[in-house]
């Protein structure tokens, strides 16, 4: 009889830290759908601003800049206990936030405090789950346990968006955010469950005199490697020019292109996620017979050209046939990204190179902000094609500096 993949012993599944690092990471990942939906509808309905949803947006990636400092952390004193911690506080602060709506004292301006101060430590979280994985996952299981460990993020933009929504409809903000709370606790008590390794396993102990030169010989680390270097541009790119449609901007697209509903964008982020676990679960079946360089740049340029078509569909029918393919493609190029990263980098360094992949994330924010002002004066149409142009001309542009690196079959970035 055929054993199940995921019961198998090749399965990510079969390594007991895996499974309870996948269940903390489904709840915390539904616990940020749920109140990224709850909140950015919250202020687009309060302010009728598109400014606002855009900074709504940017702010949650406001801790880009200090995310090195949270993986130099968690080489001290542990990845799984700075997890927790940063857990803890995505709880403390979302409590705060229900009490206060509860009290129907919440106003867009305290959505946006509360959101800023969660927005210094949530960039992290992503990079600190691939630097777990990374310490726990052979190299023969490590595309299948990333592309796993997505589908937590994914499912949740399906089912915390859906649930999200019609959970604020039938019971009110208040009640529905007692849900994203307790997400938050199980989350982190679930985190607790992951095993550590033994600091002799990790490779050599070398102690740095601060954390400026810790993060300088990562850095050093890095720009000697062509291909992560590739990889981290890449990253910043895609979060630039193709993530603020699918992410901070759905909010707008949905009350002021589509003419929907809070449940029409549940089901517009929900579509986005569904392609995305598609994608996932094909990637952990391919395992090591992706190529992740060639992948990633691939589909980087088919990304682009979807959000300028994105751009130019005026209707929710359209978005929703779309945004699926859409989510299909972004994870076939940002998953062989992190996987490029996580089996290049020195194991003691590992948490601070993830820590600087994050700082990519913050062309996120940099993307939102341009856009308002840009839709405000040129249209929502004319800015996706000039976002998508861009992006496929650096992404080529990236190809034409490092092809030896990236694209051949046995380049470094294909071939692991």
């Amino acid at each position: 009889m055929t054993i199940p993949r995921w019961t198998s012993a090749r399965s990510p599944f079969a390594i007991r830290s895996y499974r309870f690092q996948w269940s903390a990471d489904l709840m915390t990942s539904w616990a940020f759908e749920m109140e990224t939906l709850i909140l950015g509808w919250y202020v687009v309905v309060q302010t009728q601003s598109v400014l606002l949803v855009t900074l709504f947006g940017s702010l949650q990636f406001l801790g880009t800049l200090i995310s090195p400092f949270f993986g130099l952390a968690g080489d001290a004193i542990g990845h799984r206990t700075m997890m927790c911690l940063m857990r803890m506080a995505y709880a403390l602060v979302a409590a705060a936030l229900t009490a206060l709506a509860l009290a129907d004292m919440l106003t867009p301006t305290l959505v946006l405090i509360g959101t800023g101060i969660a927005g210094l430590i949530r960039p992290s979280d992503m990079s600190m789950r691939n630097v777990l994985i990374g310490e726990t996952m052979p190299d023969d299981r490590l595309m299948s346990a990333v592309g796993l460990s997505r589908i937590t993020t994914d499912s949740a933009r399906v089912g915390g968006a859906l649930a999200g929504a019609s959970v604020v409809a039938a019971l009110g903000m208040g009640e529905a955010y007692l849900l994203v709370v307790l997400f938050y606790i199980s989350g982190m008590l679930l985190t607790l469950g992951i095993s550590v390794r033994q600091m002799a396993d990790r490779g050599p102990v070398v102690a740095t005199p601060s954390a400026l030169r810790g993060l300088w010989e990562a850095a050093r680390a890095l720009w000697q490697a062509p291909p992560q270097l590739a990889a981290m541009l890449m990253a910043f790119l895609v979060n630039l020019t193709a993530y603020p449609f699918t992410l901070g901007l759905l909010p707008y697209v949905a009350q002021n292109v589509y003419g929907t509903s809070q449940e029409g964008l549940g089901y517009l982020v929900a579509a986005v996620g569904g392609g995305s676990i598609a994608a996932s679960l094909v990637l952990s079946r391919m395992g090591t017979s992706v190529k992740p360089a060639r992948m990633m740049l691939v589909s980087s340029v088919i990304w682009h050209g979807l959000v300028i078509l994105f751009g130019q569909i005026g209707s929710l029918a359209g978005g929703l046939l779309l945004l699926p393919v859409i989510g299909i493609v972004q994870m076939l190029c940002l998953l062989p990204m992190s996987v490029m990263l996580l089996r290049g980098v020195p194991p003691v360094l590992r948490g601070r190179i993830m820590g600087m992949r994050t700082l990519a994330v913050y062309g996120l924010p940099i993307g939102l902000l341009c856009s308002g002002p840009l839709i405000d004066h040129l249209g929502f149409p004319v800015t996706a094609a000039i976002y998508g142009t861009l992006g496929i001309t650096a992404t080529l542009l990236v190809l034409a500096i490092w092809r030896a690196h990236l694209w051949p079959s046995i380049a470094p970035g294909n071939n692991g």
